[in-house]
């Protein structure tokens, strides 16, 4: 047991990707979903901040957060899905919140690293990707 502890082998890797795809698939379906049903209350106050008009921007963020997020958690075209969510933490940090203080953002920073990480280590061994495309 001493061994496993000091060891910096992982114990479980296809594990720990599926613990965290679903806390951070979780999250995003938890947030997309507020912007969703709360959609015509959160339009008139969503900026546009990449000149691409607001409701338009507010699209793109609810297929991120809401739609992708689904994807990341069952693990169902892992890489390609979290490409827009580190796309829209990318934006939300370098952009959206660029002059706020880093307590404010810093929540956005960890996302946008989370979603890196996620392509880097794809969807394991517990995903709909593994069951489908047999990789």
């Amino acid at each position: 047991m001493k061994n496993q502890m000091l060891n910096s082998t992982p114990l479980n890797a296809d594990l720990g990707i599926f613990i965290l795809r679903l806390t951070f698939g979780g999250l995003f379906i938890y947030h997309g979903y507020i912007k969703l049903s709360g959609y015509n209350e959160i339009l008139p106050y969503f900026g546009d901040i990449i000149g691409i008009g607001s409701e338009t921007s507010l699209i793109l963020v609810v297929f991120a957060e809401f739609i992708c997020g689904i994807l990341v958690t069952i693990g169902l075209f892992t890489r390609l899905s979290v490409i827009p969510i580190f796309i829209t933490m990318a934006v939300a940090f370098f952009i959206a919140h660029a002059n706020d203080a880093f307590n404010k953002k810093e929540l956005v920073l960890v996302f946008l690293l989370l979603s890196l990480a996620i392509f880097m280590f794809g969807s394991g061994k517990y995903s709909a990707d593994r069951l489908l495309f047999k990789f």
